[in-house]
């Protein structure tokens, strides 16, 4: 059996809490075969980078590398999240390009192929993970390794001509085709990519999936729709519906209902849109005032970016705007918090809560839809409004979809949803936790390397 190697920008250690089902299922694929998890150590070195550490546990390996503060700041403050993380996200207007961070980037990821080629075999099974990480499959075969190299995307990928709009973007996005294997949330993610090559490669596309670089290189791409580990997310909700955290927020609610939504706050989850749309939800359905509260959870990231701090203000402002103006002495129309609750918690929240709004401008796939379907009571579960823009909107035929740029449909998916009878939400909840447990974060992991193990090397 073929030697499985995962690389990541970071690297889920030993001992470490492990937030969220990619790192577990990864962690279950390398518990599987035994094999290598590869690297940045999350450390900045006074120095230069290239500091290799070791660690073994439970028959994996775990090696991971130091960066300088000058590849940090260029390799992932810079290019990866200023300049790939808006784009990548359809937003051209806020990437901030600099040739000297483009440099770093592609500085890393030959330092990070540089120590991974001296430990691979040429019958590993190497996966990278996202943007962070493109170029490695290049630098990794300009050093002599033949071993099967698979890459998944979890963010979006935008159109052709947004990707062209990057400066020197063959640099970046024309390595993919270095990989054996390249995956995708969506479909849709799938064909945009397979119009780059087409377009701007000079590549062909033989049939879907099937790709041929300008260069005659052939590999494969296809739609791997990232999900969740289902069952553990239904257990934990389970018992933090009995939790004292789950029942003071109930109490607090004094018999209304709860609407939430938990977001990093970032500019692609279509947060001020959505207080849009809450403030137009209390002044179009005037009757529903006093009747339910709506808890948004947005953890800071990105603290140090203007953009972010421009957008965390501009939320502040949106919720006491709409709580200024409805609410009353016993009620207050808004929560906004801007911290981190342990998992256990949330799936309590979820589980109380009549609603989700899950409203993103652009998300790969959004798993907190998934969690909060899979958290639900099935005899008596929340209804999902979920945004068309979002990767999960292809799979959750359940959810009520709306457009987060008009203000007044979501207002009117968020009113349906109040009104929705018992039944009806059942019946959508069937339908999409049946996907849910079908195709969970491990059927996506077994089917992405299954794939990757038939390709041509």
């Amino acid at each position: 059996m073929s030697r499985l190697v995962v690389v990541s920008n970071r690297v889920a250690l030993p001992g470490a809490s492990q937030n969220g089902g990619l790192a577990t299922a990864l962690d279950a694929a390398l518990k599987e075969t035994g094999g290598l998890w590869f690297g940045w150590s999350g450390k900045v070195a006074r120095a230069h980078s290239g500091e290799v550490h070791h660690q073994q546990a439970d028959g994996i390996e775990y090696l991971t590398v130091d960066l300088s503060r000058e590849d940090y700041e260029g390799y992932y403050n810079g290019f990866s999240n200023r300049t790939l993380w808006p784009l990548l996200h359809f937003r051209l207007d806020l990437v901030d390009y600099n040739a000297l961070t483009q440099a770093a980037y592609r500085g890393v990821n030959a330092l990070f192929a540089e120590k991974l080629s001296k430990e691979l075999r040429d019958d590993d099974i190497v996966w990278v993970q996202d943007y962070h990480l493109f170029p490695l499959a290049q630098e990794l075969r300009k050093r002599g390794v033949r071993a099967r190299i698979g890459f998944f995307l979890h963010v979006p990928f935008p159109s052709a001509d947004i990707v062209a709009g990057l400066p020197h973007h063959e640099k970046t996005f024309g390595a993919l085709s270095s990989y054996d294997l390249v995956g995708f949330q969506t479909e849709r993610d799938l064909e945009r990519f397979q119009d780059y090559i087409r377009l701007f490669r000079g590549g062909q596309v033989a049939a879907q999936g099937d790709l041929r670089d300008h260069d005659g290189r052939r590999f494969s791409a296809a739609a791997f729709p990232i999900g969740i580990d289902a069952g553990v997310i239904e257990s934990l909700a389970e018992t933090a519906s009995r939790s004292a955290t789950t029942k003071r927020m109930q109490a607090s609610l004094n018999g209304r209902a709860l609407a939430i939504g938990v977001d990093r706050l970032d500019y692609s989850k279509g947060l001020p849109e959505r207080f849009r749309a809450i403030q137009r939800f209390f002044e179009r359905h005037a009757d529903q005032r006093g009747k339910m509260t709506y808890l948004q959870i947005a953890p800071v990231s990105r603290g140090g970016v203007a953009s972010y701090r421009t957008l965390r203000r501009e939320l502040e402002q949106y919720a006491g705007h709409i709580n200024g103006a409805h609410a009353e002495p016993d009620w207050t129309p808004v929560r906004y918090v801007n911290r981190t609750y342990p998992h256990p918690a949330l799936t309590g929240f979820y589980r109380l809560s009549r609603m989700a709004l899950v409203t993103p401008l652009r998300d790969g796939m959004n798993l907190v839809a998934k969690e909060y379907v899979a958290a639900q009571d099935g005899d008596d579960p929340g209804a999902l409004v979920l945004s068309i823009f979002a990767g999960a909107a292809r799979e959750l035929d359940g959810a009520l979809l709306v457009n987060p740029f008009d203000s007044d449909g979501v207002a009117d998916a968020i009113a349906a949803a109040m009104a929705m009878p018992r039944e009806a939400r059942r019946e959508r909840w069937q339908s999409m936790i049946t996907r849910i447990r079908e195709y969970d974060i491990h059927a996506w992991r077994k089917d992405f390397l299954s794939r990757l193990a038939a390709t041509r090397n």
